[in-house]
Parts: structure tokens; C-alpha cells; sequence
């Protein structure tokens, strides 16, 4: 049974409004930042799961719009970003990105040491490392037929997949823990108190915004789309296959040359950077984004390659999770950005740029607003990572393969 796009998109509403409720009826998961996305999506996933088992049937979703809400979401991100947010997150950047590629080394190592204890071929360990966790889906399918033809791995895709979708799912629901353990344990607070990049504070959910707001922001959001658009068929005019950048990271930096200059061309004009209209129209992308993505999970394709898969992703969970604490919190600065950039790591580190970004989001939405934050995540979990990514997953398959 397909849905529609139609229906998809009203379930995924449906369940935006039921994560809402369960945050505000169970008071740990707004403690802990569990994103309402992830709150209402993953009952829905469940359900569709056990109507399976019960009936046989299985139920598809239309995804078509789901790209397109990502893509408005990093062009509101880019909104936000002025220059000297940018300049005082380079180092910071360099440091992430060191650290994640450094991390992205141990994660190999854990997935080929949890394979050769399993007895499993130390390439489905690779396969469950830095391919599906932080490679994520698409990294996972690209790699297949490598993993099938060259290493023998006659299941590769289900192994891929199912470590990814394990992986999707504890990525949502660790990285508001992390933050919030880190706040509490050294009494963290924003510097300054500021309007989230994305959403509202809680306790400010009824706020004020006009049409007007609303259509200014939606504007911008599309000349950034737009430019995006230009810069990415830029790029691949060029034939440099590192060049190839995804969409979202290009009106990401179309977001950002925008608010940049059009401010200074235009100081009349009313921009929309900052603004509660903004905001909301961005917290709103990556909701649905991710209602719709958990909701869609097809867990009973991942029956037959369950047990092995558990052991592996379960190891990760927990090296991703001392990592964070331990690691990457040290070198960001021990501060309120640091452990909004930890919530976004465990995102990073088992999920997609997408979760990261839902995680870092629930806790700005608690706690403030962290810029340096929601610009250095993206940058290197959208951009660098997967650069560095196609060149390790090559060294341990020739290491171990």
C-alpha cells in the first residue's frame, strides 16, 4: 500500500502534533531534547511494522517533497549566517573536522574488531562502520556493488541499510542526552540570550509573526534556493568530481552570500535574518524533514540481518557516545556551543546531517540560541566528511578487506 504524496505529508503533520503531545505528556523526553520528530515518528514506524507482521501488507510513502523541505531548511541556516559568525567559527571548524575525521578512523576500527569477534568477514565491519553510520544511506548503496562484487558480501545492501536505519534512529535519540548531561554537569548557559537559528524557545511558542513576515522570509528562502541551484551547476560545469557538492550544502552558501550582501546593497529592505518568521519556517522544514523520514522506516526488511547488525551498531553507540563526551567536548571549548556541537556530533556519528541538525535543535529551543554551532556541524558533516569518507572507506577495505 503506496501513500501519497498528499497523505504523506498530512501524516507527517499528524505526527509533528503527536510528538508534541508525548514531549509535553512525558516529561523525560523534553528533558533529555528527544526532537518531537523523533518522538512521533518512530511509533508510527513501529505500527507500520507490526501491521506487517500481522497482515503482510507493507505501507510505502511518497518522499518526493521530503528532499525539498531539506533544502529550504540549510538555505534558513545560511539566512543566519553573517561573515563574522563565519570567521570566529573557522578554527573551531578545523577542529571538528580533525576530530570527526579522527573519530570516523576509531569507528572502522570498532565495526572490523565487533565483525572478526562475531565471526562475520572484517569488510562487514567496514560496511558497518563509516559506510552506513556516517556515510549514512546514500553512502551505503553507492558502496554495494564494491562490498557484492569485489569482497563477496552477497547481502551488502541489506547489511548497509539496516546499520544506517539502527543507526538513524539511536543518532536521534542520543545527541539531546549528551547535551543535556554536559548542561547540567557544568551549569552551562548561552553567553548571550538570542533568537534560536531554528524555532522558538519554548516558552515563547506563541509568538507573534504576519503574513507579510512570513512571505519576506519565504522570499529569501527562495532566492537562496535559487542561487543554490546556480552555484551547484556551477560547480559541476567544472567536471571535479569533489566539486559535486549536494544541493542542501549549496544553498547553504547561497543563504550566506545572500545575507552577506543583500543588507548592504539593499539597507532599506526589510531582510529577514534573525527573525522569528525565519525561524519557524525553518524549524518547520526540518520537522517534516525528519517526521518523514522515521515514519517511513521499513523495519521488516531489516529482519534477516538483525542479530549481527545489533552487536555491531550497539559497540558503535557507545564509543560515538564517549566520544562525544569525552572528546569532542574538551576540544570545542567546554562550553554551552561545545555541548550544542556534541548533541550535533552524536547526529554526525550514527546518523545524517539532518539528525544532527534536529538534535542541536531541540536543545537551542531549550536552553538558546548557538550559532557557531548550527554553521560548523553542517559545514563539515555535509561537505568535508564526506570527502574524507570514499578516501577511508578505501584504506580499511585495503587494510582488511
Amino acid at each position: 500500500m503506496e501513500l501519497t504524496t498528499l497523505q504523506t505529508l498530512n501524516l507527517a503533520i499528524l505526527v509533528l502534533f503527536v510528538g508534541k503531545w508525548l514531549n509535553s505528556r512525558f516529561g523525560f523526553l523534553r528533558r533529555y531534547n528527544i526532537p518531537e520528530p523523533v518522538s512521533g515518528g518512530l511509533p508510527v514506524c513501529v505500527l507500520t511494522w507490526l501491521l506487517f507482521l500481522v497482515s503482510g501488507k507493507e505501507i510505502g510513502f511518497s518522499l518526493e517533497s521530503r528532499d525539498t523541505l531539506l533544502v529550504y531548511f540549510f538555505a534558513g541556516i545560511g539566512l543566519n549566517s553573517d561573515f563574522k559568525t563565519l570567521l570566529k567559527g573557522g578554527i573551531p571548524l578545523l577542529i571538528l573536522l580533525a576530530a570527526t575525521i579522527g573519530y570516523m578512523f576509531l569507528q572502522n576500527f570498532t565495526g572490523v574488531g565487533v565483525a572478526k569477534m562475531l565471526g562475520l568477514d572484517p569488510a562487514v565491519g567496514v560496511l558497518g562502520g563509516t559506510t552506513s553510520l556516517i556515510g549514512g544511506h546514500g553512502t551505503a548503496i553507492a558502496w554495494t556493488p564494491t562490498f557484492r562484487d569485489q569482497y563477496g558480501i552477497a547481502n551488502a545492501s541489506e547489511i548497509g541499510v539496516a546499520c544506517a536505519t539502527f543507526g538513524l534512529v539511536l543518532a536521534s535519540l542520543m545527541g539531546g542526552p549528551i547535551a543535556n548531561l554536559l548542561i547540567t554537569r557544568h551549569k552551562l548557559e548561552p553567553k548571550v540570550l538570542e533568537q534560536p537559528d531554528v524555532g522558538v524557545a519554548h516558552e515563547q511558542e506563541q509568538t507573534s509573526i504576519n503574513l507579510y513576515s512570513i512571505l519576506n522570509s519565504w522570499l529569501a528562502l527562495n532566492l537562496s534556493i535559487g542561487l543554490g541551484i546556480g552555484i551547484q551547476e556551477g560547480l559541476q560545469e567544472t567536471g571535479i568530481r569533489q566539486l559535486d557538492l549536494p544541493l542542501f550544502v549549496c544553498c547553504l552558501f547561497g543563504g550566506i552570500l545572500l545575507t552577506n550582501f543583500v543588507p548592504k546593497l539593499m539597507p532599506k529592505a526589510r531582510w529577514p535574518a534573525g527573525s522569528r518568521s525565519l525561524a519557524l519556517i525553518s524549524d518547520l522544514a526540518l520537522g517534516m524533514f525528519l517526521a518523514m523520514s522515521l515514519m517511513s522506516l521499513q523495519l521488516w526488511t531489516l529482519a534477516g540481518v538483525a542479530g549481527p547488525i545489533l552487536g555491531i551498531v550497539g559497540a558503535q553507540f557507545v564509543v560515538a557516545f564517549l566520544f562525544a563526551l569525552l572528546v569532542i567536548f574538551r576540544l570545542m571549548g567546554r562550553d554551552y556551543e561545545a555541548a550544542v556541537v556534541c548533541s550535533g556530533f552524536g547526529g554526525i556519528s550514527l546518523g545524517a546531517t539532518p539528525t544532527a541538525m534536529a538534535n542541536m535543535t531541540a536543545v537551542a529551543k531549550r536552553y538558546g540560541a548557538a550559532h557557531k554551532a548550527f554553521i560548523i556541524v553542517p559545514l563539515v558533516c555535509g561537505f568535508f566528511v564526506d570527502l574524507a569518507n570514499a578516501i577511508i572507506i578505501n584504506l580499511f577495505l585495503d587494510w582488511f578487506g
